[in-house]
């Protein structure tokens, strides 16, 4: 069964939020001002993340890094040894919580409503070569991923989720989820059937005037 309960306490911010989705409608503000969360709207889960390394094709790229699996449930680990396959080799990078909130719930269902469902993993690369990246953070929230990815400061890479992590975040999603109420459109009573000011006005030099053919043209128009 997987562990959706949060320890008391205070809990820290997630690094960006997604673009034009407030988490404060989920976080109620004390009188201190510290921030909690709302356990009624928000779940999480350890999560490993398996980086696998394969030669490289150019003689200008020793290695290729991808990340390729999640592992929900996950004990905590730091580039540990998965396997080998010749020179292919998969680490368990590290073990981050997988967070969802309640103000998400679209961004969720919108990834649910992929091809392939996937868990984002956000990364950043550092100068060491046996352990390159930095795991920073996995979301389930395609929106939440195209912010990283649009700032160009970090590497954002898909992975196919798991049955049971699809089945897991379906249900808070489709729980927490609120659609919007569709506010139907006021009409716009201007009138548009009122000729222009001046249009059709016999006493009015008109603009189409100029087409018309010399015999049709008032005397009172030529003086």
């Amino acid at each position: 069964m997987l562990d959706t309960e949060y320890p008391a306490g205070k809990a820290a911010l997630p690094r960006r939020l997604a673009r034009n989705r407030p988490l404060a409608l989920q976080w109620p503000v004390k009188e201190d001002g510290d921030l909690y969360y709302n356990p009624k709207a928000f779940a999480e889960i350890p999560i490993g993340i398996v980086m696998r390394r394969s030669p490289g094709v150019t003689k200008w790229a020793k290695w290729i890094w991808n990340a390729s699996a999640v592992l929900p449930g996950a004990k905590d680990a730091n580039w540990k040894v998965l396997r080998q396959d010749g020179d292919t080799t998969e680490y368990h990078a590290a073990t981050l919580r997988l967070q969802l909130h309640g103000s998400y719930a679209e961004a969720y269902l919108h990834g649910l409503s992929a091809k392939v469902p996937s868990i984002y993993v956000v990364m950043r690369a550092n100068n060491n070569d046996e352990r390159p990246y930095e795991i920073l953070l996995a979301t389930a929230s395609p929106y939440e991923a195209q912010d990283y990815e649009d700032s160009g400061e970090e590497i954002v890479e898909k992975i196919p989720m798991p049955e049971g992590l699809i089945a897991w975040i379906r249900d808070f999603a489709l729980e927490h989820y609120e659609e919007e109420v569709f506010q139907k459109r006021q009409r716009d009573k201007k009138r548009i059937d009122r000729v222009e000011d001046g249009k059709g006005d016999a006493r009015i030099l008109q603009l189409s005037d100029v087409y018309r053919s010399p015999g049709s043209r008032r005397k009172e128009d030529l003086h």
